[in-house]
């Protein structure tokens, strides 16, 4: 893909779209999914978290490097690449917790997940 046609698609450079997304509200979608977790609230109630950073991330797309600010593509891409990060910080960190405050029932199964300790 060019750089004309991610603009196109996308509403600005791949350069801005990847550092705001990832790093910036990247961030913020990871703490976003460990906080869940760590207040056992259940995982869907990171969509809404999550819908909402990304109207975050087109809005600083927007301000700071005059990127297209109501692009339907570029906002439902770097949705779902918020979801899929709050997703897996949720996922590691509620497996982390299952195995730490209940020892004597979970054990480890991988990195993201327990099982029935036997």
């Amino acid at each position: 893909m060019t750089m004309e046609n991610f603009a196109l698609v996308f509403g600005t450079t791949p350069f801005v779209s990847l550092g705001i997304t990832l790093v910036l509200i990247g961030g913020c979608a990871v703490m976003t999914g460990r906080v869940l977790a760590l207040n056992w609230r259940p995982d869907w109630q990171m969509v809404p978290y999550c819908l909402l950073l990304g109207f975050a991330d087109r809005f600083l797309v927007f301000a700071l490097f005059q990127g297209e600010l109501l692009s339907g593509t570029g906002y439902a891409a770097d949705t779902a690449l918020l979801l899929c990060l709050a997703g897996l910080s949720f996922q590691l960190t509620r497996a982390r917790q299952m195995v730490r405050q209940y020892p004597w029932a979970y054990e480890r199964a991988g990195p993201m997940g327990w099982r029935e300790r036997r």
